[in-house]
């Protein structure tokens, strides 16, 4: 992974083999980000995405372990209980076009990835909700 900064944001540029949410955990730690947004695109495969299902309060993941396009990828960064938090969403497309998408709990970088991180002022923790059965933004 190599970065370069702009003003409040980062352009980021993951290489094959890289698994998304580890390296940005690892940047924005050593980045000290307390609050962003994330966007990006590029390639991935040992893709692993999930449904929460608010009726059971559970999460449902599916594995994907073909190269997939990324056709979107967003989420933020905020903390829980003084700890990074990352919380990212992401769609792919197959060979065939068939999209699939969901909260990214992995994927791995096949080809490259490139993302944008926008630093943001300030702090948001988040606290888990027993009503919904998630980990939510507390102001």
């Amino acid at each position: 992974m190599e970065y370069r900064k702009f003003g409040s944001k980062y352009i980021i540029r993951m290489d094959k083999g890289e698994e998304i949410i580890s390296k940005l955990k690892e940047f924005v730690i050593k980045e000290q980000i307390d609050l962003g947004y994330i966007t990006g695109l590029g390639a991935v495969t040992d893709v692993e995405i999930g449904l929460f299902n608010t009726s059971e309060k559970k999460y449902y993941s599916k594995k994907f372990k073909e190269d997939y396009e990324i056709t979107s990828l967003h989420g933020n960064i905020s903390t829980m209980n003084g700890e990074t938090y990352l919380h990212l969403h992401m769609a792919i497309s197959d060979k065939d076009q068939n999209t699939f998408g969901g909260h990214l709990n992995s994927a791995t970088i096949c080809v490259t990835g490139e993302l944008i991180v926008e630093v943001l002022s300030g702090n948001i923790d988040r606290e888990f909700s027993e009503e919904i059965g998630i980990n939510v933004i507390k102001f």
